[in-house]
């Protein structure tokens, strides 16, 4: 084919997703225009892996599979055709390796993003097979979405686009459209949630964006009149915001008998705690909170010592010591851990062995909002599932594909995102290419 007689494809946003679907065109002879709002390609996939580009994980498929919660199901059937191992099989034929590190987390061997990313985008513009693909940075879609018809003898249609560039508005035609524009988080590296609007009044049935894999505030002490506070005491807070907690046990039981229980660490804010075993809980305490209003949890500060030793340790004779002095020597508790407790026991019950012994394996911290999405990880909600066919294509907009964070999913951290959104992508790629077929 011709570059005129080749069914052209317009990709929105050139993150995992959008990249994934325009390699899958590419390959099918499709002419695939990338489109993006920011400067480059990949801005929000390359900052995700500053510490370390996880991937994917190494746990077995049907353990893996159930980490999506409700939509478990559904993301299988993406997940069983692309899943860790077809993951690390594409990055081979990347020409990088992978490893497993100690927490079953899969990760390129360099660690890092940006050689996985260039890698990637050298392929998409000079493939062996296919065509390359062409990239328009700085154009943001402004929600222009209609259907024309580009021949009246077989009723071939296409769609006309609009973005809005430092040039002024530019508009396009494609014969599919692959929606790749991320979710609400990080706004600043251009998944903004702008288009969950345009969608609805095009009448896709999108649910509301919340934050996942977020941090949350804590409740107060009472003020002098009662009135509930938000945030750590001033001491709390200044000493010690950004500072890790680490070797504890979170565990956590909702109204509706949902568990958490797991060891890790995590960190500390000026108005509550964030960090990878938060996350890990986080879609039941933000459910939690949206239900009542508030949700606590609670901490085991010393999770490999039983309730008894603790007791035993904190009614050992300390003499002159100071009770901070007593805990760091019987039991390594930190400054931190003792400003924690203070946060909830009274003078009072820090003198009594047995409340302290058990605030120590079990101490409630209440929480009462969710950090905003912005800062989040990543975020749940978006176009709902039952809004798409199998290949997911919009049944109100025949011929517009949805792909990544902005299908209405959710994972926790650990290579599970960057996975269910490789995944996603190459099926919408698949999908459009099915249709373009027609």
């Amino acid at each position: 084919m011709t570059a005129s007689t080749q069914p052209q494809v317009a990709i929105i946003g050139a993150g995992p997703a959008g990249l994934m679907a325009a390699e899958i065109l590419s390959a099918a002879g499709a002419n695939v225009h990338v489109y993006d709002a920011m400067p480059s390609v990949g801005r929000k996939f390359l900052l995700a892996g500053l510490g370390g580009l996880n991937l994917t994980h190494a746990e077995p498929l049907a353990y893996f599979v159930q980490r999506y919660a409700e939509r478990s199901e559904a993301c299988a059937a993406w997940l069983n055709a692309f899943g860790p191992e077809a993951v690390c099989a594409w990055v081979k034929g990347l020409g990088l390796d992978t490893f497993v590190g100690s927490s079953q987390r899969i990760f390129p061997t360099d660690m890092k993003a940006a050689p996985l990313l260039r890698a990637w985008l050298h392929r998409l513009r000079h493939p062996v097979q296919g065509t390359p693909v062409t990239f328009h940075m700085r154009h943001r879609w402004n929600g222009a979405l209609t259907q024309t018809t580009t021949n009246t003898a077989t009723s071939a249609s296409a769609f006309q686009l609009s973005f809005d560039t430092p040039n002024g508005p530019q508009t396009t035609q494609a014969h599919a459209v692959v929606l790749a524009l991320g979710g609400g988080s990080w706004a600043k590296l251009g998944s903004d949630g702008a288009w969950q609007p345009w969608l609805k009044d095009a009448g896709v049935d999108v649910a509301p964006l919340r934050p996942a894999n977020c941090g949350f505030d804590v409740q107060g002490r009472a003020s002098a009149d009662g009135t509930a506070t938000t945030g750590w005491s001033q001491h709390l807070a200044s000493q010690f915001a950004g500072t890790p907690l680490k070797s504890v046990a979170l565990s956590f039981t909702d109204t509706q008998g949902h568990s958490f229980q797991r060891k890790g660490e995590f960190v500390v804010t000026a108005t509550g705690i964030e960090g990878n075993l938060v996350y890990a809980a986080s879609a039941l305490l933000r459910d939690e909170i949206e239900r009542h209003g508030h949700a606590t949890l609670h901490l085991d500060l010393k999770p490999d010592f039983t309730a008894e030793r603790v007791l035993t340790e904190v009614k050992h004779p300390r003499g002159s010591r100071s009770l901070s002095s007593h805990l760091k020597s019987r039991l390594n508790l930190t400054a931190l851990h003792l400003a924690l407790l203070h946060e909830v026991l009274s003078k009072e019950a820090m003198n009594d062995p047995a409340q302290l012994a058990a605030a120590i394996k079990h101490l409630p911290v209440t929480l009462t909002a969710t950090r905003p999405i912005d800062e989040a990880i990543s975020s749940a909600g978006g176009v709902r599932l039952e809004a798409l066919n199998d290949t997911l294509m919009s049944t109100a907009l025949p011929g517009v594909f949805v792909a990544g964070e902005m299908l209405d999913w959710e994972a926790p951290t650990g290579g599970y995102l960057l996975t269910a959104c490789l995944a996603s992508g190459r099926l919408a790629g698949q999908g459009a290419s099915a249709f373009l077929s027609k």
